[in-house]
């Protein structure tokens, strides 16, 4: 090969592999279908096409697609004393937290818990919050993910708070959140399960936990979802699929729209969920 010609790329291996009917690309599904086909062939592992998918899939998730809701977020009251701080610290084992003024949606800064750990270290040492705060970058809920993640490594943050469109904090998403998008989900020795499997965003949207047992879903949506061989509503999608549930998928049941935020390649973890709005019901009176 002449030094001046590059080698081919991993796309272009791909499509020397496979049928020439499928070279021709047009969209991003075209290049999931490429991908599939790889994968078929044993060119690609079931591992980096669910993660080639996820990097895909991210320019069109948005911000509140992931994001931890305000309800849920671990935050430190600036009031709070030493000892206090030091036991949620300790406790949540986090490495940042969102301190918050008078009210719970007023973010004022972050802490992170190696300024505060090394300060705690020096001898004399006065706890003042205000001199170990630092500021809070804050995004709005509709901004896409793959310009956030760009925003995380150009900055070096690893938080954003998430605001509404009113400007009050509707939550948090750190780029541990993002990243899980494309490789799938990261646990660590402290992460636990969470008791709350269904959060709300507004009116209309929710994110659960595809592990949320049909009978809970339908009492709290006031639905009759049913299924004869499935118990969770991550299993019901799975059955009206006819296969595994994709990150991206999207599935239609009565009035409601499901989209998977999160799955891998045995199962789907995270759902976005969004209720068809009611129309009033408007009685003519002659």
């Amino acid at each position: 090969m002449p030094e001046d010609i590059p080698p081919p790329t991993f796309f272009q291996k791909c499509l020397q592999k496979i049928k020439p009917s499928t070279q021709k690309i047009h969209n991003k599904e075209a290049i999931n279908d490429l991908l599939r086909q790889a994968q078929q062939q044993n060119i690609i592992n079931i591992d980096t096409l669910n993660m080639m998918e996820g990097a895909l899939q991210i320019s069109d998730m948005q911000v509140r697609d992931i994001m931890i809701p305000r309800p849920s977020m671990e935050v430190i009251d600036k009031n709070l004393s030493l000892d206090k701080i030091l036991d949620i610290v300790i406790k949540t084992a986090h490495s940042r937290f969102p301190v918050i003024g008078e009210h719970r949606g007023d973010v004022i800064g972050i802490l992170l818990a190696k300024d505060l750990l090394h300060s705690c270290g020096q001898k004399k040492y006065t706890f003042k919050m205000r001199d170990l705060l630092r500021q809070a970058v804050f995004v709005p809920e509709s901004k896409r993910l793959h310009i956030l993640l760009k925003e995380f490594r150009d900055s070096r943050n690893h938080m954003a708070i998430v605001v509404d469109e009113y400007g009050a904090a509707a939550g948090m998403v750190t780029i541990e959140d993002v990243i899980e998008q494309i490789v799938g989900n990261i646990e660590d020795e402290h992460d636990v399960d969470e008791e709350d499997n269904i959060f709300k965003l507004n009116e209309l949207e929710y994110t659960v936990k595809a592990k949320v047992h049909i009978n809970e879903f339908n009492q709290h949506f006031n639905t009759q979802l049913h299924s004869s061989c499935m118990d969770t509503i991550g299993g019901l999608l799975a059955e009206h699929l006819g296969r595994l549930p994709k990150r991206g998928d999207k599935i239609q049941i009565n009035d409601l729209c499901f989209m998977i935020l999160r799955s891998d390649s045995r199962k789907a973890h995270l759902l976005r969920v969004r209720k068809k709005p009611q129309m009033n019901d408007k009685k003519e009176t002659k």
